[in-house]
């Protein structure tokens, strides 16, 4: 996920939130903290103070915590994003709680395996491709259904049920 797409994604689950899109300035902390930024950095760009950016940032992770159903911080807004972005395309909708709010999905996400991924960030690709198993199991579709869905094979599909 790219930060255009990270960006794209927080901005439909703070509309679907609530009903107002990201201004200029809660767009500037997260493409800030996605860039792995501090927030004096953040600060600087935004022409703001640190203070205040980081007054910015702990709302927007309450929202997103709130929305997500777990606790976003500058430390894992990038690994929830990620999960929640491949959940939100495999069930057509935005997740907002334990919710899903059906309405405009930007595309699907793609995840890319680059040797710069930390593995905090291979742990949360791993736990979203075992949520989204779990769900779409949970409806009812097949293990090769899922496979064909999350682009994923049979045998990926199998080996994440048996590591439950």
């Amino acid at each position: 996920m790219n930060v255009k797409e990270a960006l794209a994604f927080a901005d439909e689950v703070v509309f679907a939130k609530t009903g107002k899109h990201l201004d200029d300035m809660q767009v500037g902390v997260i493409e800030g903290v996605l860039k792995r930024q501090k927030y004096g950095d953040i600060a600087q760009a935004l022409n703001c103070t640190e203070g205040y950016a980081k007054d910015v940032g702990y709302e927007l992770w309450e929202l997103f915590s709130d929305a997500f159903g777990e606790e976003v911080n500058k430390l894992n807004l990038r690994s929830a994003l990620i999960r929640k972005s491949r959940i939100s395309n495999v069930t057509g909708g935005v997740i907002t709680g334990h919710h899903v709010t059906h309405n405009h999905v930007i595309g699907s996400v793609n995840i890319c395996t680059s040797q710069e991924e930390s593995p905090e960030f291979l742990r949360g690709k791993q736990r979203a491709k075992m949520e989204a198993i779990q769900r779409l199991q949970a409806i009812g579709l097949s293990d090769e259904q899922i496979a064909q869905c999350l682009d994923m094979t049979l045998e990926e599909i199998r080996q994440v049920d048996l590591t439950e």
